[in-house]
């Protein structure tokens, strides 16, 4: 069981980390009343606790709308976990390109190993929706990745939307990406074990940059690792998704909103720009591998493994998970469940056998 005050430390890291940024998809937010869906129907029983927390946020925070965007932000942020003493974070800034400013990033257990040889590094991508979140809010959590894989971590401030477009965060995250690799020596980096990580629209953001990598042949990457992804902006607007998915952690009301901020158009409609939707990639050869991860409720459940199935088809090793019962950001929620620990380990292991084979 959690206790009051695991509840409050949890549901302060699903705002944090923008994972559930539109939690109140658990109350069916932009669903038709004619239709009530019990949000817990097809829950994992080990993962009911967690729901109960998804719940009680998504009623003070429905429906998502920029109106509300500062409390959530600034909820998340306040929130951020304890960082650990024993792997060290360094802010620096990193030049982007004419007209955007230096993007903030925050680079986890820079240098290499005491008397051995550089680190594998990833480039990490928050989640929010695209509208939320912050990397400073990370940093504890990616320094239990770090330490845990013995890798450095380089994490980006990219410019949330409805402020900026697509354009500029990805501007921003490959920028960070080619800085990582430039900077490798510097920083204690192997620049032939690099991978991009990201959960959620940290995830789609992770998917883009490997679309990008590959397009400019500058940053080679030995995985994508992509946990829930946001992937597909035709989801919840012209993809109706099962009825007994999309009800906890993020719906399909936040997921058109969050979509809308990010592109700048309707989504599903003809004006949609396929440069930002990893789904809309017409051409999936010669992308990294790939580790995708999702829940069997999450409302991205669908269109994660149409990604994975094109990424097989087009030749790209693919590793899908789909975890029964387990609703979007299940893991950070509840991360002590067994279907949350085989979700992290499987991950984990994924980006061992990248950065071994690099």
């Amino acid at each position: 069981m959690i206790d009051r005050r695991g509840v409050l430390r949890q549901a302060g890291l699903v705002a944090a980390t923008g994972l559930a940024g539109g939690l109140a998809g658990g109350l069916g937010m932009g669903r038709a009343l004619a239709a009530p869906v019990d949000p817990l129907a097809g829950v994992d029983p080990q993962l009911r606790a967690g729901a109960q927390i998804v719940l009680a946020m998504g009623a003070k925070l429905s429906p998502l709308t920029t109106a509300r965007l500062p409390i959530l932000r600034e909820g998340g942020a306040a929130m951020a976990g304890p960082l650990r003493a024993d792997v060290p974070v360094e802010e620096r800034k990193v030049p982007v390109g004419p007209g955007i400013p230096d993007v903030t990033v925050y680079v986890i257990n820079a240098g290499k190993r005491p008397g051995g040889g550089p680190r594998p590094a990833i480039l990490h991508t928050h989640g929010g929706g695209f509208v939320a979140g912050t990397a400073k809010a990370e940093r504890g959590y990616l320094q239990d990745f770090a330490h845990a894989l013995d890798c450095v971590i380089v994490t980006v401030e990219y410019t949330l939307a409805p402020e900026a477009r697509f354009t500029r965060s990805l501007d921003e995250t490959y920028a960070s990406l080619r800085w990582l690799h430039d900077q490798a020596e510097a920083l204690g980096v192997d620049r032939a074990r690099l991978a991009v990580m990201g959960e959620s629209a940290g995830g789609g953001h992770a998917a883009l940059l490997a679309i990008r990598a590959r397009d400019r042949g500058e940053v080679p990457l030995v995985l994508q690792a992509l946990t829930y992804p946001m992937l597909d902006d035709r989801t919840g607007s012209t993809v109706t998704p099962p009825p007994g998915v999309g009800h906890l952690g993020w719906d399909t009301q936040a997921n058109r909103f969050g979509w809308a901020s990010f592109l700048g158009a309707e989504p599903g409609s003809r004006q949609v720009p396929a440069a930002g939707v990893p789904a809309r990639c017409a051409r999936l050869g010669g992308l990294a591998p790939a580790f995708i991860a999702v829940g069997g409720i999450d409302l991205f459940v669908d269109e994660d493994i149409t990604y994975a199935r094109r990424l097989t088809d087009a030749g790209v090793p693919t590793e899908l998970l789909v975890v029964p019962g387990a609703y979007h950001g299940f893991d950070r929620v509840v991360p002590d469940a067994a279907p949350s620990r085989h979700l992290i380990e499987s991950r984990l292991a994924a980006l061992r056998r990248a950065f071994a084979q690099g």
